[in-house]
């Protein structure tokens, strides 16, 4: 029996930390437990008036969030406050799947053109990988904003 999963990330900032991974990936804030958010209604919103409403104070507030695929095939992603920052390198990352099916050239300027859309987002590029046939097919390194490296595959 397989089973689902979620990804967590430690951070300083989860909310701004899950807006970024939010536009990277295209998913979505879910409104809080029974709760049902009118069209085009703000989630964070909702959560920050759910959240008063049962007596969490404002400072507590930004403790975590987290964004689900809208599709349901991608794992749930949460986002925990810790008092430290980040000190080493991951021992896990993301693969960010922005040019399947590519090879080459096409590979790398697709690859190319998603680095740029994140570093608009937040993200830093930390380096590029050539494509080294036949086992690697290039990717490029990144980090977001709070320093956690993943690649564009």
């Amino acid at each position: 029996m397989s089973r689902h999963i979620q990804v967590t990330f430690d951070a300083r900032d989860p909310r701004a930390l899950s807006f970024f991974w939010r536009d990277v990936l295209g998913y979505v804030h879910l409104g809080p437990p029974g709760v049902e958010l009118p069209e085009g209604a703000d989630p964070l919103a909702a959560w920050d008036d759910f959240l008063a409403g049962v007596g969490v104070p404002e400072e507590e507030r930004n403790t975590r969030s987290a964004i689900e695929d809208p599709d349901g095939r991608g794992p749930r992603l949460f986002f925990q406050r810790v008092p430290e920052g980040k000190v080493a390198k991951n021992r896990v990352h993301l693969d960010v799947r922005a040019a399947p099916g590519l090879w080459g050239e096409e590979r790398m300027a697709a690859l190319e053109a998603e680095c740029d859309r994140l570093v608009a987002l937040g993200a830093t590029r930390v380096r590029r990988h050539e494509p080294d046939p036949p086992m690697g097919a290039g990717f490029i390194v990144m980090a977001d904003p709070e320093g956690n490296e993943f690649c564009l595959d």
